[in-house]
């Protein structure tokens, strides 16, 4: 705990040096630390591709990920990100992972699932493993509280998102890169050849194996879009399958051409900053 502190204030230490060495000082400080972290943006993207059946156009689908509750963001934001979600009006919500910075030293984990469960899609809601989820012994707090909230856990399996007409896409879910095993191979097994399919998976960096299979987007997160970048610097901390794809879209061609989304997502870890690099919604909108 000690070490883990040091290291943390090492970091935040070190960045503040930094924006004082750019010029930015204290102003910039308050800025990467009170403002940036609290600018949700939303995206609005189009999903266009000729395997989504015709009676899915216009369905949206809700994106949001690494919310890190207990480092920096709030149970009382967290409650408002809800509220946004429902405002979207989305058709189906998709959770990309690290709901906790530390689950097993989180203390107001059964209040998650509540707030949770407000959340309102009619063609379900869907969610994976980061590897926050599964660090600290949190992998079974991160499952009460996602089946408890009504989400459907995708751990390297599938499921069809079907309509009255019985025309369906397919959801595919794969366990963390970092702490879990994630299988391809596995979660496709039964998925039909010719539907829709996408894949989501928390660390961005497994778009370069699942563009050989017959996978059309993949949804991703982890990286948060770098969370600290500078000008001719770049991205201060990136983590490990994050490296290649940072943030926003990316065509991965592989056996298969796969469509790639980033989101920057919500919360921050080991630095307590945001700099060009806002927290993140994402609505895509389906179409034929």
């Amino acid at each position: 705990m000690f070490q883990n502190l040091t290291r943390r204030t090492f970091i935040k230490r070190t960045f503040g040096s930094l924006l004082t060495v750019l010029g930015m000082g204290a102003g910039g400080y308050y800025y990467a630390n009170r403002i940036e972290p609290s600018l949700l943006e939303i995206k609005q993207l189009e999903i266009i591709h000729e395997r989504i059946p015709s009676s899915f156009n216009g369905k949206k689908i809700v994106q949001f990920s690494d919310t890190h509750l207990g480092f920096q963001y709030t149970l009382d934001k967290f409650t408002g990100l809800v509220d946004t979600i429902n405002d979207l009006q989305p058709d189906i919500i998709v959770f990309t992972g690290d709901l906790m910075d530390e689950p097993n030293k989180y203390l107001k984990t059964n209040q998650l699932a509540p707030i949770l469960k407000k959340l309102h899609a009619p063609l379900g809601k869907y969610c994976i493993y980061g590897n926050h989820d599964h660090g600290g012994y949190g992998s079974e707090i991160y499952r009460e509280i996602m089946n408890t909230a009504g989400f459907t856990i995708l751990l390297n399996s599938a499921v069809s998102v079907t309509l009255e007409d019985n025309s369906f896409i397919s959801l595919l879910g794969i366990d963390d890169r970092m702490l879990g095993r994630p299988d391809i191979t596995t979660a496709i097994k039964n998925v039909p050849n010719n539907c829709f399919k996408i894949l989501l998976s928390h660390a961005p960096d497994m778009a370069d194996t699942a563009s050989s299979y017959p996978i059309d987007w993949q949804l991703s997160g982890h990286s948060h879009g770098g969370q600290v970048k500078l000008p001719f610097i770049g991205a201060l901390v990136i983590p490990p399958f994050a490296k290649i794809y940072q943030e926003g879209h990316y065509i991965v061609c592989g056996g298969h051409e796969l469509n790639l989304y980033v989101n920057r997502g919500i919360g921050t870890t080991r630095l307590p900053f945001r700099f060009m690099a806002k927290p993140e919604l994402t609505v895509f909108t389906l179409k034929s």
